[in-house]
């Protein structure tokens, strides 16, 4: 009787973990916009560095760097975590350059595709088997880019950029067993050499983006490193709460909210064409989740043994 309780606390714990971390993503373009008139490579540079300062001092607390440099030296793990580090900091430069050239809209469809795509690369690199249902939905992500495509006269290559580059991330993360902080760190360490010329040139040129920044450019600037480090921390605490196929339907708040903003709050423009498009992915969404939510419950619901593959 007393097991209940604290699990349904635990669960508590990790649904509002999840909600904070995907609502801390859903706002970002409006925390990243008080930077809107810093280079994109600038608000990089210091997003890097500064998440990097965070991620230390967070290990610093928890005497935990052990672990890091234990990993390290696996190269293995080295070498898959140095892609991953280019891999999301250029996911980061894309999402960047986006949200402070009015292109939120694109890059929340991007986001929308990311699961489409994690699917799709779980086929091609993985070996992994769809069910028709989860083939149904790919294709409807497909139709809505070659529709965008044809609707924009060009690809749609800020929401494929995205896409691709965060499927990819998380694809390395699946290979690599450790836990985020840690794989976070190594990967922060591995952008921090390029990270310290770039900021230091720009020093020396007089270029810096802290030296001239307005106040609203300086919280954007000073606050990258937490503001990229809480929500991950949050998720991180949450996938080891809530089932997967919950996190999975949450998942899709972080761009439903991008999307609201740039439709709404920042005015993008919305064209009918540009709709089609997105009730395409919405589709192929509702499609996935719904799929995976029957295979998941039929996973758990079939004798030892009998249980079918989720994918």
């Amino acid at each position: 009787m007393g097991t209940v309780p604290s699990e349904n606390a635990r669960m508590k714990r990790g649904l509002a973990f999840i909600v904070c971390a995907q609502v801390l993503w859903g706002l970002s373009p409006a925390f990243w916009r008080l930077g809107a008139d810093v280079p994109a490579l600038d608000l990089l540079g210091h997003r890097a560095f500064w998440t990097f300062v965070t991620v230390f001092v967070i290990h610093l607390i928890r005497r935990s760097w052990r672990d890091v440099r234990t990993a390290v030296r696996q190269p293995r793990i080295l070498a898959l975590e140095a892609f991953a580090g280019i891999i999301i900091g250029l996911n980061w430069l894309i999402w960047l350059w986006a949200l402070t050239n009015d292109r939120v809209l694109e890059g929340s469809l991007g986001y929308f595709i990311t699961p489409l795509v994690s699917v799709l690369l779980g086929v091609m690199v993985v070996g992994e088997r769809l069910r028709p249902a989860q083939w149904m939905a790919v294709g409807m992500g497909g139709a809505s880019v070659l529709w965008q495509t044809v609707d924009l006269g060009q690809l749609p290559w800020v929401s494929l950029a995205l896409a691709g580059t965060f499927g990819v991330y998380g694809l390395i993360k699946k290979k690599v067993d450790r836990p985020p902080l840690d794989m976070l760190a190594i990967e922060l360490t591995v952008m921090l050499p390029v990270v310290v010329v770039f900021l230091g040139l720009r020093m020396a040129g007089g270029q810096d983006a802290l030296a001239s920044a307005t106040p609203t450019e300086t919280v954007a600037l000073l606050g990258s490193g937490l503001f990229t480090a809480v929500p991950l921390l949050c998720f991180a605490a949450a996938v080891r709460r809530v089932p997967l196929s919950v996190v999975g339907v949450i998942q899709y708040l972080s761009p439903s909210l991008n999307f609201v903003l740039g439709a709404v709050v920042y005015d993008e423009p919305f064209s009918s064409g540009r709709l089609v498009g997105f009730i395409l992915v919405w589709l192929g969404l509702a499609v996935f989740t719904v799929d995976g939510l029957r295979s998941s419950r039929a996973t758990r619901q079939s004798p030892p043994g009998q249980q079918k593959p989720l994918v």
